[in-house]
């Protein structure tokens, strides 16, 4: 009996879940196993439109889910997210996959859903290369952000809908035949690269569909979300140009609006009058301290907290603050913010239910605290993704919800951010939340964060202290092929993991060829990605001297110092004059598969397994490498403030980043002490 492929029903949440965890790679991966009934609120958070299953002999073998909502991201007018594209490893060869991505085009073109939107991990290159292979276009930063995926667009459905009046009867009959997009797109690189061409001054995509004996050619403006021209050409080869008909939906464009500041003391908050966007800055922190996104005055056009749609909104001014108002048809979602004290107030009201909130806490050191009056418990965590709290990046349904009544605290040394409970709060990871509009007896919902500044500053950490007596020799090896270390030993041990001679996975990135390399990145505060994972480009890289690489592409030249004494750290100094955000110092420690790392966080040691979290940002931290000793990573004397480091566990073993901004204070350079003790230098 062959493969049926068919809407989602009733019940098959706890059969698709039993699917997923027989897999590793399946697309729901969250601490234990998967349920139904998680599931099915996933679905509901997302405001499914519509899964597709794929069944074989009444088993569940594959799905494709066809979300409004990525939680990430918005959806613009006329996309739609996939998410849950999952076929069961036997079924991988064949062509189910392009059978069901075939469904859903039919699908949502019949829905007016044009573009379809999803991401992939660029390190899953089997993944990657099928979706490549189905039309699937880069049109933003083609690198993994901090959640470790790229998204990728598919335009297929928009070009197709936006010429279809105007093809040739044969060319029509042969797109009726396909049954299968896996082969008709001309085939994209596997590159990460974005596909986007500047035309006149308009970012455009190309396609070349096949339909049969036939070839149309089309040219997409990504930003207006339609078909700038295509042409089709016949069997004998000629072409004509074909008639573009505009999508039934009109993509809202960004537009300049003002931005409205106000302060409390030494903080300062921003209302982004684009969006409805609010952070509060605070002295001394690289970044926000709290970002909050607007609602959205329908349900189905919510912010996400990495983006957030262009709006219509109307912003007055008020005493403290603004009044935000956002008018849907009949419908209307008004917000009063505002901040006095450190309080930042937001009241909402609303004709009918609106989207949904997101609060992001920007502190990346320091200390989260979940007190529960009631059951007078008092929960203490290291800030950090998945340290502490259930993470659910990659699946909404499987957050924290703290109890109404307890109080949220987290203390760092730029700022003190209180969020009483008073209304459903659900944590997405540990710094971020989504917050229930519950409107209270009067119609009014009440939001109320507490911020404010740090009390101290941060202790300096000490510097490492090493074991002379077990000195011996050290020897490192930097290769300009490889664009960094290819071996550290500091006699019989050995420091670093290396790919070998051919570059392979580590983590998110698909190209590790080093086990100490730099590479320009984006802000790691950044709402629309977050940090990267180091994928280097393919620029060439030059030896300056032994221990020292340049890159003239890329403007960025590094080197190692050795010390004279064996008992002081070897030194890494970064030059990177072009970046325009984060130079990043990666280093790959040979470490256990599990391993014990002691970080400074705010001035607080903690000493944590790596299977504990999923990130931690510090200012200093110590790793135990796999013979037992100890590699310390710190900023070397006289760097600036705003150099951070961050730790990933990955399945294929520790990453460490050595992260510093590019446009440094006057003197402050981008440099740091690693050294290999028999003893945490934390």
């Amino acid at each position: 009996m062959p493969v049926t492929i068919r809407p989602y029903q009733e019940g098959d949440a706890h059969h698709i879940a039993e699917l997923y965890n027989r897999y590793l790679d399946s697309p729901s991966q969250v601490v234990g196993k998967i349920t139904g009934e998680v599931l099915e609120h996933e679905l509901a958070l997302r405001n499914m439109a519509n899964v597709l299953v794929a069944v074989d002999d009444g088993r569940v073998v594959g799905t494709f889910g066809l979300l409004r909502n990525s939680g990430q991201r918005y959806a613009r007018a006329g996309e739609i997210f996939t998410s849950k594209f999952f076929v069961a490893p036997a079924y991988r060869n064949g062509v189910l996959s392009g059978r069901m991505f075939t469904e859903a085009i039919e699908w949502m073109m019949r829905s007016g859903l044009l573009v379809l939107r999803l991401t992939v991990n660029p390190a899953n290159t089997a993944v990657f290369r099928l979706y490549r292979r189905l039309g699937c276009v880069s049109v933003g930063e083609p690198a993994a952000g901090e959640d470790g995926y790229i998204e990728l667009h598919n335009y297929i459905p928009l070009v197709l809908r936006s010429v279809i009046t105007d093809l040739d009867s044969e060319a029509k009959a042969a797109l009726f035949r396909l049954n299968s997009f896996g082969n008709v797109t001309e085939s994209r690189t596997d590159e990460l690269r974005s596909d986007v061409r500047l035309v006149d001054g308009t970012r455009t995509v190309d396609y070349c569909v096949n339909l049969g004996e036939y070839r149309l050619t089309a040219s997409v403006d990504v930003d207006r979300g339609r078909v700038r021209e295509a042409r089709l050409a016949g069997p004998g080869g000629d072409y004509r140009p074909l008639r573009v008909e505009e999508p039934p939906y009109c993509v809202e464009e960004p537009r300049d609006a003002e931005s409205y500041r106000f302060t409390s003391g030494e903080l300062v908050c921003e209302v982004d009058g684009r969006d409805g966007s609010v952070q509060v800055l605070a002295p001394g922190h690289h970044g926000p301290v709290f970002v909050s996104t607007w609602p959205g005055c329908r349900a189905d056009r919510s912010s996400g907290w990495w983006d957030s749609e262009p709006r219509r909104l109307d912003v007055t001014p008020v005493e403290n603050g603004v009044r935000v108002a956002e008018r849907c048809g009949d419908d209307e979602t008004v917000c009063t913010v505002t901040f006095t004290e450190g309080v930042l107030d937001q009241d909402f009201t609303f004709t009918s239910r609106p989207g949904r909130i997101f609060h992001t806490i920007g502190l990346r050191q320091g200390t989260l605290t979940l007190s529960d009056p009631v059951r007078a418990t008092e929960q203490r965590h290291p800030l950090g993704l998945g340290l502490g709290v259930v993470d659910a990046t990659d699946l909404a349904a499987a957050g924290h919800a703290p109890a109404v009544g307890s109080a949220l605290t987290w203390n760092g040394p730029a700022a003190r951010i209180e969020v009483p409970v008073r209304q459903p709060i659900r944590f997405i990871h540990s710094c971020l939340i989504e917050r229930e509009l519950e409107p209270g007896p009067d119609g009014v919902v009440r939001l109320r964060t507490v911020v404010q500044p740090g009390s101290a500053p941060v202790p300096t950490p000490r510097a490492a202290e090493r074991d002379t007596s077990a000195e011996s020799d050290r020897r490192i090896e930097v290769d300009a092929s490889a664009a960094g270390v290819v071996s550290w030993r500091e006699g019989a041990t050995k420091v670093l993991r290396t790919p070998g001679a051919r570059p392979r996975v580590f983590g998110r990135n698909p190209r590790w060829s080093a086990g100490m390399w730099v590479t320009e990145e984006r802000s790691r505060f950044s709402r629309n990605s977050g940090l990267g994972w180091g994928v280097r480009s393919a620029s060439a890289w030059e030896k300056k001297h032994p221990l020292g690489l340049f890159s003239p592409e890329d403007r960025i030249s590094w080197e190692l110092s050795l010390p004279d004494g064996a008992d002081q750290p070897v030194r890494a100094d970064v030059q990177a004059p072009g970046a325009a955000e984060e130079i990043v110092l990666w280093i790959t420690p040979n470490t256990p598969a599990r391993t014990t790392v002691v970080f400074d966080s705010a001035g607080t040691r903690w000493e944590v397994s790596s299977s504990e979290f999923q990130q931690v940002w510090t200012s200093a931290a110590s790793v135990l490498l796999s013979d037992g000793s100890w590699l310390d990573c710190r900023p070397a004397p006289g760097s600036a403030d705003e150099a951070e480091i961050v730790l990933r566990p990955t399945a294929s073993g520790l990453l460490i980043g050595c992260v510093s901004a590019t446009r440094q204070p006057h003197g402050a350079e981008s440099s740091w002490h690693l050294a290999v003790s028999r003893q945490p230098g934390v």
